[in-house]
């Protein structure tokens, strides 16, 4: 039919003339307001009238105008262009071909009929094909809109004028009080975002849109909190202002909720400028390149035109994932290198480091998932401890710059092996200060959401399979970051490193898992405990009921950055570390997991069995609601 539509819209034109035209003309003649002359001659005004229309309408283009879509401008125009060519209609009949004499009135009424007919035969297409021709009636899903905004606005004229829309909007919520009870494309505005919960229980509302992208990451977090306590009702959100930008279709920039939605923070955003200056054009190697967080390292280090990119994983499909993913997007204006090797392989190191020389190195690579490192302390050893010496003493040997650990909150205080592994690998950087030309620093960090082994994606799969969803205890509380965030850290951390310190970044309040787990299944649209239920499976081997918070111990200064501080420890002697670590070789050889733990406890003062730390920390917390009983009675 698009073939057809042009010559189809001038048809119709021409017959709302011709019937316009008719009628008005058997109306003046039947009360004697024009002689049948003047009757005679009325087909040939009719036609020029048509002619210099058209005229202006084909200068115009309204015959090309999408009319389902159309708005105030294209109205408009097609006005504009019916005033226009009954001007040029009332030169020619005067003062150029001087036709018949013809009822100036007559004509006028004609036109004005003939320009209305045309308008309101484009409206009415316009509203069957968004109302009519693409309802899908019960099929349409009933959803309401938070935020009666440009965003909300264009979200609503998507879903109603897109012929694969399975929404049919009933209602918005905005906060602002001089749009309630008013109406958007004839969408009432119920209320603010407070009233949601009391609005929808009368109203069969099973998805709630939040579409509010310049809202802040606070308010963002406020309304996402307000709305998880709906029963049924799925919550979907628009990306923010820039993540929109480019984009066609906004419904769909529409995504699930995600749990870094209901983070108490804002995101942490870091100045570019310095690492700009850091890694613009040196070679940069990325250990574990393939994983959840030396990835996201690699795609931010090309932001800042390295030179050359090293790449180096022992799981060739990670590697080869990001390989591609590079190379697609940079092609030839990233030099790129990805090899295959295992830090544990002492000589393959020193071969790559003596290869590409690496100016700038990040440490990424490393065992941490923490109940299997339980089982095979052993492997934890090899890999996360004499791995990192290894890494260690060749970028010491070949003249690397700078060298950036990654590190983890597990490692303060470690009750597990994985932990203890992770706080020796921060001792043998520390132990280089002074001895090495490198520049050596550890970044800690907490939870990193949505990376492999994390808690999100096993609570997204357990709901999308119908539950239940496993804690390990409803106690935990846990300081979360994203990995955008975490890559961030590392970077600012390796272009402030000096003097071997370890960095630490302000993550804001701790987040309790069991609230994380009850919100994620509200805004999915089901009902905690009724439609899935949460089960509690106990706690695991090595885990800690409370992480320790990072940035409240006397040792931790900040920097010039207020979310990056500096922990200030008592230095590592070499010769000591030296000692320690050959002592734990020697249990290694004799392959025996309690012989090694017990090796742990001995070279690590901080560590400490999970059960005990568990204990301490339930009775301070049964100490403190204890005394604030007290207080309140």
């Amino acid at each position: 039919m698009n073939r057809f539509r042009k010559p189809i819209l001038f048809l119709c034109d021409s017959m709302i003339l011709v019937g316009v035209g008719l009628a008005l003309g058997a109306f003046s003649l039947r009360y004697s307001i024009m002689d049948a002359v003047g009757q005679g001659r009325l087909p040939e005004h009719l036609l020029l009238l048509y002619s210099c229309t058209v005229i202006f309408q084909v200068l115009f283009r309204t015959y090309d105008s999408l009319w389902r879509y159309a708005e105030s401008r294209e109205y408009l125009m097609l006005l504009m262009a019916a005033i226009l060519g009954f001007g040029l209609y009332e030169v020619v009949t005067r003062y150029v071909i001087q036709v018949g004499v013809i009822s100036f009135l007559l004509l006028t009424a004609i036109a004005s009929l003939w320009v209305l007919g045309m308008l309101m035969m484009r409206f009415i297409y316009r509203v069957y094909r968004s109302r009519v021709q693409h309802s899908k009636g019960s099929r349409q899903i009933p959803v309401a809109i938070v935020g009666a905004g440009a965003a909300g606005v264009q979200l609503l004229e998507e879903l109603q004028s897109n012929p694969d829309s399975r929404y049919r909007v009933e209602c918005f919520f905005d906060d602002d009080p001089g749009k309630h009870r008013k109406r958007v494309r004839g969408i009432e505005v119920k209320g603010d975002v407070s009233s949601i919960p009391a609005r929808l229980k009368a109203m069969d509302i099973r998805e709630i849109l939040v579409a509010i992208p310049s809202a802040s990451e606070a308010r963002r977090h406020e309304i996402l909190q307000q709305l998880s306590g709906l029963d049924r009702v799925r919550v979907t959100v628009l990306p923010s202002t820039l993540d929109l930008l480019g984009q066609r279709s906004i419904r769909a920039q529409m995504r699930e909720v995600q749990i870094e939605d209901l983070l108490e923070r804002d995101p942490v955003r870091l100045d570019p400028a310095p690492v700009d200056a850091f890694l613009g054009g040196k070679t940069v190697m990325v250990v574990g390149g393939g994983g959840s967080i030396g990835s996201e390292l690699c795609r931010q280090i090309v932001r800042h035109s390295p030179k050359k990119l090293v790449v180096i994983d022992i799981y060739e499909n990670n590697a080869y994932d990001i390989q591609q993913e590079l190379r697609y997007k940079y092609g030839g204006r990233l030099d790129l290198a990805v090899e295959i090797a295992s830090i544990r392989d002492a000589a393959r190191m020193d071969q790559l480091f003596a290869r590409y020389r690496p100016d700038v190195v990040f440490h990424a690579a490393a065992h941490k998932h923490v109940p299997l490192m339980e089982a095979s302390p052993q492997e934890a050893v090899r890999n996360n401890v004499f791995g990192t010496l290894n890494l260690v003493r060749s970028a010491d040997r070949y003249g690397v710059a700078k060298f950036v650990l990654i590190s983890t909150d597990k490692a303060v205080n470690p009750t597990s092996v994985m932990g203890a592994t992770k706080r020796l690998c921060e001792m043998i950087v520390q132990s280089m200060k002074g001895r090495s030309g490198t520049d050596f620093a550890a970044v800690r960090f907490g939870n990193v959401l949505g990376s492999n082994g994390s808690v999100v994606p096993l609570f997204t799969r357990q709901i999308a399979a119908g539950g239940p969803v496993t804690l390990t205890d409803k106690r935990i509380i846990r300081y979360f970051m994203t990995i955008p965030e975490a890559a961030q850290l590392v970077l600012q951390a390796g272009a402030m490193a000096k003097q071997n310190e370890l960095y630490v970044l302000d993550m804001g309040r701790p987040v309790k898992i069991l609230d994380l787990a009850e919100n994620l299944i509200r805004l999915s649209g089901l009902v905690p405990y009724r439609d899935i239920d949460i089960v509690e499976v106990g706690l695991r081997p090595g885990e800690k009921l409370y992480e320790e918070l990072l940035v409240a111990s006397r040792d931790i200064e900040r920097t010039e950055n207020d979310k990056i501080f500096v922990e200030r420890q008592p230095a590592v002697m070499l010769e000591e570390l030296t000692v320690k670590l050959s002592v734990l070789q020697q249990a290694l050889e004799k392959n025996d997991p309690a012989i090694i733990r017990d090796v742990l406890h001995q070279i690590i003062p901080t560590f400490h069995e999970p059960e005990e730390v568990n204990d301490r920390q339930s009775q301070e917390e049964r100490s403190k609601a204890q005394a604030e009983i007290g207080v309140v009675l």
